[in-house]
């Protein structure tokens, strides 16, 4: 096989192929959310001074906000559908064409609104974090009954973003049209870290905070034990631990699995969170086995942080082809369920990616 057939085979790799037939829903996963146009600044030595002038050796622009998520998914090999609103600005031109032309995702339920700019995020990574600094206003919400036509689409799975006192409607519908329910959850401003203000964690199938956030909600002093305290909330529970890895218990059965990370030259960690809950998606849709899951979405992140920006640096199968070609001798028994996905070889197709601007006027 030729390292173009090893391209080609990777390009076309279906994880749910197997599961498809011409009953089950069009659609694998729906999201909705707000898109940012993100503005990301890397090489960044330390924070800015205040008062001085910072020069950033790296800077790229892309989607952002719930595209990340969206555009993961998408390079998976998942079909997926996305409801939000885009400015009618350049900005939202934009980010519309990279989601719907350049990745495949469903805008159908998407709507552009007249007159509303697109909502603007500026993320600087330094010393291994990001400081954002966003702009926005909520969009009007559109004419007719609902926020989306149709809402939600049956899928088999949906993306929700759990917020404390704040429950949103369609999520409870969606669990009952059948999809199963994955969600994170951001950190409480608050400060009270009730979880039983989560309102729709009652209608999730897998949870998946990071351990700051888990030990917060659940009292605990370590991930283990947070992670173990939430599976008596949820079906699956998984907490990340960033270079730790990750560590997870399927309350229905009592299995418990922790797979460590993988370590990388990180330029960019702006999405990384969002890339790990899409390849736990789709490990699970797939019906891979826990810890098979956890690697694969640990593997998905860090491939996603040696490239900048948020959405478009989210890995599609060539690049976890590429990585598998040449992966370290003492990870090859762990990601040996890759052998039976993608070929040991190719070379990562060329994909859009976060550049200075958000478009030249001419091909480059």
């Amino acid at each position: 096989m030729t390292g173009r057939d090893y391209e080609i085979r990777a390009a076309a790799v279906d994880p749910l192929g197997p599961l498809r037939d011409p009953q089950e829903p069009g659609c694998d996963v729906f999201l909705t959310g707000t898109v940012f146009l993100d503005i990301i600044f890397t090489g960044l030595d330390s924070a800015p001074v205040r008062g001085t002038e910072s020069w950033a050796r790296g800077m790229g622009s892309s989607p952002g906000g719930v595209a990340n998520m969206a555009t993961a998914l998408a390079r998976l090999g998942l079909r997926t559908s996305l409801a939000a609103a885009f400015g009618d600005d350049h900005y939202g031109e934009y980010c519309w064409d990279a989601l719907e032309q350049g990745e495949g995702i469903d805008l159908s339920m998407s709507h552009t609104i007249p007159g509303w700019h697109s909502p603007v995020t500026v993320s600087m990574a330094y010393e291994g974090e990001r400081t954002m600094v966003s702009h926005g206003h909520e969009a009007p919400p559109p004419a007719g009954p609902g926020p989306f036509p149709q809402c939600p689409p049956r899928a088999r799975a949906a993306v929700a973003a759990l917020g404390p006192g704040r429950g949103e409607e369609w999520i409870g519908e969606a669990a009952r049209r059948g999809s199963r329910i994955f969600a994170d959850v951001g950190w409480d401003e608050s400060g009270r870290w009730d979880l039983g203000a989560l309102a729709d964690l009652e209608h999730c199938e897998a949870f998946l905070p990071n351990a700051g956030e888990a030990m917060r909600y659940t009292r605990t002093d370590c991930p283990r034990a947070a992670a173990r305290a939430l599976a008596e909330k949820v079906p699956i529970a998984v907490v990340t631990m960033g270079a730790e890895g990750s560590y997870a218990v399927d309350g229905r059965t009592g299995e418990t699995a922790h797979v460590p990370g993988i370590t990388v030259d990180e330029l960019d960690p702006t999405g990384a969170g969002d890339v790990y809950v899409a390849g736990f998606v789709t490990g699970t849709l797939a019906g891979w086995p826990l810890a098979d899951r956890l690697a694969f979405a640990g593997l998905t992140a860090a491939l996603s942080v040696q490239e900048f920006g948020g959405s478009l640096s989210a890995p599609g199968w060539p690049e976890v082809a590429h990585w598998w070609r040449d992966a370290p001798q003492e990870l090859r028994g762990r990601y040996g369920f890759l052998d039976d996905l993608v070929p040991p070889g190719g070379t990562p197709a060329a994909r859009r990616r976060a550049v200075p601007t958000i478009g030249f006027r001419h091909s480059v």
